[in-house]
């Protein structure tokens, strides 16, 4: 098999988890467009370049051991950098978006009896998973066989931090405490996700655990939103 061909199939794998939400707000008629869908998914793997960047910033190793360089490493250099990214991309479009559907002089706001973090929080989870997708298929360049797992592992924690940071990119002008408590939510889930799949010993269980009890909660928090606007 060629080297183009298991690229394609490493991003197919990669992108099972992007499949099954698109299914969900589809069946759902949950209202987020096949365009938007398609726009917030390549803002997602866009942003995974942004945290390339900012992480090359710190080093790989820091010289004084402990646990403050392995938090360090874990929440900043990976968790932290990796949510600015979705954020900053995140708002740029929630920013482009409001100026070209807006009418002069108004504020553009989400469908009719869906809220604010509703949409924000849509738009986020499907970044996140195209986050997911690009990191994976990197991933996977070198061993092709952690595809399929980060597909069920890594897929779903970087759904549901990126539904935080979605609603965040949202709440950031009209609610800024609400948006930095949910940005730093985010950050602590992928950090103490990282931590558990780091630390020895530890079950990796754990961390699933986490990830999908988070993913959940966010599509719960989508979904029991649509009647609330902000």
């Amino acid at each position: 098999m060629s080297g183009l061909w298991v690229l394609f199939l490493l991003i197919f794998i990669s992108a099972i988890p992007v499949i099954a939400v698109y299914c969900w707000f589809r069946i759902s008629r949950y209202p987020f467009s096949s365009v938007r869908f398609l726009i917030a998914l390549l803002a997602g793997a866009a942003a995974f370049f942004p945290a390339l960047i900012l992480q090359n910033y710190f080093p790989t190793s820091l010289p004084s051991a402990g646990r403050w360089a392995l938090f360090v490493q874990i929440f900043i250099r990976i968790a932290f950098t990796e949510e600015l990214s979705r954020f900053i991309i995140l708002l740029l479009l929630f920013w482009i978006s409001r100026r070209f559907t807006a009418a002069p002089g108004t504020a553009a706001v989400p469908p009719l009896s869906y809220s604010i973090v509703s949409q924000g929080a849509a738009a986020g989870l499907v970044a996140g998973l195209g986050f997911a997708v690009l990191e994976s298929a990197a991933y996977g360049a070198s061993n092709a066989g952690i595809v399929l797992l980060r597909a069920f592992t890594a897929a779903p924690l970087h759904g549901a931090c990126g539904s935080r940071v979605g609603a965040a990119a949202a709440l950031f002008r009209p609610h800024p405490s609400q948006a930095i408590f949910r940005f730093f939510s985010a950050v602590a889930i992928h950090g103490i996700y990282n931590f558990m799949i780091a630390l020895p010993g530890f079950p990796s269980i754990a961390a699933l655990i986490i990830a999908l009890s988070a993913l959940v909660s966010s599509i719960l928090s989508i979904r029991g939103s649509r009647e609330s606007p902000v």
